[in-house]
Formats: C-alpha cells, structure tokens, sequence
C-alpha cells in the first residue's frame, strides 16, 4: 500500500519519508521503500490532528470536534494541521471522492466556527486492491489568535559576503526579480556606503506576510509596512545580517540578542562553502539556533556544479559535529514535509536551490515558510508570561515628536502601555525608572507586548544618553542582581596558542557584548584548543545583567570559545539601589 500524489509532486507524507529524487509513476504505487503506509501514531499535544472521515457529525459531535480545533489551534499558536483520511495509530485508510468532499465541507464548517480559514496543502491516493480510487488530503488550519495582530517567526540569515542574503530578501519582500547586479537588495541597505560596496554592515529587518489563505503579502502592488501587517495572518521577520569577516561582531549581536526561531544559511552555487560560511553554521550549532540552507545564484552555473555544491553541504552536514539529516527539497510536497519535519525534530535540515534572478524555486522557499509552524509551543510561552517583565534593548534611537525609543525582545513578563519599569545598570551599577508610553511591533501599534516578542517602546523624555545597548528593562519588583565578576563553563573552540589568565575577549550574553579578561582556569593552568573549564571573567567597563544558565560565546582575533554561565557574583541589592531616580 504505497501512495502516488495528485498534481502537486513527488514525495511523502508529513511524518514519513526523506526527500524523493523522482516522482513516481503508476507502476511503481505498490512501492513501500519509499511511502511507508503510515504516519507516526497521533500525539495528544502539538498541532496534527488525524481524522478518519467527518461525514455529517451529529450536532454534539461537531461541537466536540470545534472544542478540538480550538485546541490544536492552542497549541500551534494559530495554525494547525489536520490529516483527513488517516486513522489514529496513523494508518492511512483513505476516503472515496464524495466522503473526502463530505468530510472537507464540515471541516469548513467547523474553521468558519473557531474564525479561521481553510488551505489544502495536498492530496494523497492510497492504493487499495478497490475499484474506487482513495484518497488521504492534509490540510492547514490558520487563525489569528485573539490577544494579537498575527503570528510572529524571526529567521536570521546568514551566509558568505556576496552569496546573495539581501538579494534573495529584496526579491521575496518587494516581489520582483533581481536583475543580475543587485537591484533587488537597494532598498534593504541603511547606509550609503553599503549601496556603494554592495555590502551589509548594519542588521536591518525584513517581513514577508502570507494571508489566512497562504498567499504572500509583500512590499508589491506598492503597499506599506502598516497595510502588510494588516493584510496578514503570519509574519516572517527577516533579520538581515553581514556576511564580511570584519562585521562578524555585528553578525554574533545579530544572533545572540534578536533571538531567531531559526536561521537560513545561503551558499551560493558557484563558490560552494567559503569564506565565513563555516563559522556562521559554527554559531547557529553553537548557539542551538535550528536552520536551513538555501544554495543561491542556481542560474549561473551548469547543473553539475549545483549538484557538487549540494554533495559538499549534505557531506558537511553529517559530520560528527553537525550530526544533521540534510534533506534536498525539489517538489512542492517536498517543502511541506520539509517544513513539518523541520518543527519536530531540530536534525533535520531542508536544502533549497534557487535563483533570485530567474525565480527557480522560489515558490518552494515560500511554501517552506507559509507552513513552517512557531517552534515553540504554547506551554513554553505561557510559562515565560507568568514570570516578571524583562525586556532586552537592543537598539536606541531618537524619533522627532516622540522623543527616545528603544528596539529590543521581551524575554519574559508581559509589558503593556503605561508600565513603569526600571532600565539599567548604569555604569555605577543604578536602575533608572521610566514610563513605557506607546509599543510598535513591525511598525504598527500594539498596546500588549507577550513574552518572545520583539518589538519598539517610547519612551517619552527619557535621556538618551542613559541607555546603551545591552541594558534591560524589567520590573521593579525584580530587584535585578548585576555583577562585574561571574563564572562560566567554556569550550574553547580555537585559539592558536594557550588560554591562561589575563586574556582579554568579547564576551558575547544575549544582547550584553563587552570585553572581559580571564581572572581564574580553575583546576588548570592554560587551555588549548578543544579543552573545557570553568573560568572566573571579570567585565572592564561596566557591571551588566546576567543570569545564571545564559549562552555565552566569546571572541578575540581568530580566538573562538562557547558555554554558560554558571555563577554571578552579584553587587549587593543596595549598591545597586542606592540611586535610583531620574
């Protein structure tokens, strides 16, 4: 019992099966190497839900089955996957034309209840020794959640200088093609010598919009930020990072303080993986952050080389370190699978090839990202907005008529219009109180910001020149502990030589970047490359706020380490305290 796909291409289904080099024909349907029978057995938690059929349910049993979307919907943050035709221990059964029909008409129904919308992802025929043809469809079930304007996903890019980051971004947020010199990435540079040398030095954002319907909604048809937002029912924040050895300082911020759900890595075809490649896949593993590869500039090479460039990451890929299941994506059912594989399990790493030039799979890309489900669930989020408000300043600007504004993450709480929160430490370790006037998320209005939400605070009259980057801003009820002096458990990635005491590095904590010098290896002398240790750091400018399990990596010349804290030597609450005011 195997499986053919109707019209939208070769593959598996959602929970089985790798990427499929050809599409198979009718020969071959009785096949099991490929299309196992099955799905794994139904979870109770998560967003799939399987249902054999729903033909006419008694009135009782669709309010059940509505109690049931509203759940799934729960727990995917607003969209969900349902399986029609598949039974609970995952067996795919299949249904005949009329009772599919049926069965999609009532799960209409059930979505018109709940206010979300419907999309069939694809249809699946389940080869039975019958006459009548059965089929399995998958559908995805989107809603808005009520308590905000849409759901959220922040991806990093990175990747090689001139491999084609802002230029695959301008093409998927604006809707046109490049046209083979860069014209696409103009409008994402900040500054004018990025136009002239053609690169990224700053981080700037991005967003793409699909519809309850998964269509996109982009910069085309000359719509502004406020009217994306508006139009959709799922965001995909682009944070475009530098791919030049001499901005990797700003790459690491990038990574470390804008905590992306996942990462997309571009190689281009024609130079394979070079340059800062290898240390950008180094800090996604480092730092735990899932991605993906998209090899670029496919139009300009012959297929062979395309081909090799694959071989060379899938190669990669398997390493020891890496210990990911490279998975090519060359059909549209391919990027769905991709996408819901990608979710569950963080080995799995879907390769895309494409051209922003001619548009060659882009489409696939763009179905990746409209099924691609928020890789946190629900339950981690809830437990994140119990806790007190802490907010992450990333970024500090002054807007005419609005005063000072700070860019940043909420990592925990929740933070409305009209908080008053304290912001530091200052240099001498103070806690300053402020008044958060107005909240932007992707430059609309919001008056609640939840926890894992990026977004821009006002902050009226403030003094700019109080804040810096690397500053939080979190309740008064915190009592936030601060410290100079703290402790961590490190790998040392490389250093050409020995890393003993008095070694000054960059040390890299959520959005805090300063540097510190090595005051103690405990238990050793010196480190060399590859060794672990817990070493005693002491800051050289200012006191920050850290906790203790943070992700910490550092950095100095070609020296490369990574771990976590492990202890804070906390200044006393009262030094701390002592000047709190205006």
């Amino acid at each position: 019992m195997g499986g053919t796909l109707k019209a939208r291409g070769a593959g598996g289904s959602s929970g089985c099966g790798g990427p499929k080099g050809k599409k198979k024909n009718g020969k071959n349907r009785g096949s099991k190497a490929n299309n196992p029978p099955y799905l794994p057995p139904e979870a109770e938690d998560g967003n799939i839900e399987y249902k054999l059929k729903l033909v006419n349910p008694s009135q009782y049993r669709f309010e059940h089955l509505v109690t049931q979307m509203k759940w799934r919907l729960q727990e995917g943050r607003g969209e969900a996957v349902y399986q029609i035709g598949v039974e609970d221990n995952g067996l795919l059964v299949g249904l005949a034309e009329e009772e599919m029909r049926a069965s999609l008409k009532t799960l209409h129904r059930m979505a018109e209840k709940v206010g979300a919308d419907i999309t069939v992802l694809r249809e699946r025929e389940v080869d039975y020794d019958s006459d009548v043809p059965r089929k399995i469809t998958e559908v995805l079930v989107r809603k808005v959640p009520d308590n905000q304007q849409f759901l959220d996903l922040r991806v990093a890019v990175l990747g090689n200088v001139d491999s084609g980051k802002s230029t695959l971004l301008g093409v998927l947020t604006q809707g046109e093609l490049d046209n083979g010199r860069g014209r696409a990435r103009l409008n994402l540079f900040r500054h004018l010598h990025e136009i002239q040398s053609g690169r990224t030095s700053s981080i700037s954002f991005e967003i793409l919009g699909f519809n309850s319907k998964g269509e996109v909604v982009n910069y085309s048809d000359s719509r502004t930020a406020e009217e994306i937002c508006e139009s959709s029912s799922k965001m995909i924040t682009f944070i475009d990072l530098a791919g030049h050895h001499k901005y990797l300082h700003t790459t690491i911020f990038g990574l470390t303080s804008y905590c992306p759900d996942c990462a997309l890595l571009l190689v281009s075809a024609n130079t394979g993986i070079a340059g800062t490649t290898r240390e950008h896949l180094g800090l996604a593993l480092a730092l735990k952050v899932p991605f993906f590869v998209v090899v670029s500039k496919v139009d300009l090479c012959a297929k062979t080389t395309v081909e090799r460039t694959v071989r060379q990451l899938e190669r990669v890929l398997k390493q020891p370190g890496c210990h990911k299941v490279p998975m090519l994506v060359i059909s549209e059912d391919d990027a769905v699978t991709a996408a819901q594989q990608f979710a569950q399990s963080p080995n799995v790493t879907p390769i895309f090839t494409l051209s922003s030039v001619s548009g060659e799979s882009l489409d696939l890309l763009k179905v990746f990202l409209n099924i691609l489900p928020p890789l946190t669930n629900s339950k981690e989020q809830e437990e994140l907005m119990q806790q007190l408000t802490e907010f992450q300043v990333d970024e500090i600007y002054t807007v005419p008529e609005v005063g000072t504004v700070v860019g940043g993450t909420l990592s925990s709480g929740i933070c409305r219009e009209g908080d008053q929160l304290v912001v530091g430490p200052t240099d001498d370790g103070c806690f300053l109180e402020l008044r958060v006037c107005s909240i932007q998320r992707n430059r609309s209005a919001c008056r609640v910001l939840r926890a894992g939400q990026a977004a821009t605070l006002a902050l009226g009259d403030f003094d700019r020149a109080l804040l810096r980057k690397g500053m939080v801003m979190v309740s008064p009820e915190m009592n936030p502990t601060i410290c100079s002096v703290f402790e961590a458990e490190i790998v040392l990635l490389f250093h050409a030589t020995t890393f003993r005491r008095g070694f000054q590095v960059t040390v890299h904590v959520g959005n805090v970047r300063q540097t510190a010098v090595v005051e103690k290896i405990h238990a050793k002398d010196k480190l060399r490359t590859g060794e672990k240790a817990v070493v005693r750091f002491r800051f050289l400018k200012h006191p920050e706020y850290l906790k203790v399990g943070a992700k910490l990596l550092f950095r100095e010349g070609v020296t490369k380490g990574i771990g976590h804290v492990t202890d804070v030597q906390a200044i006393a609450a009262g030094e701390a305290q002592a000047n709190v005011g205006f």
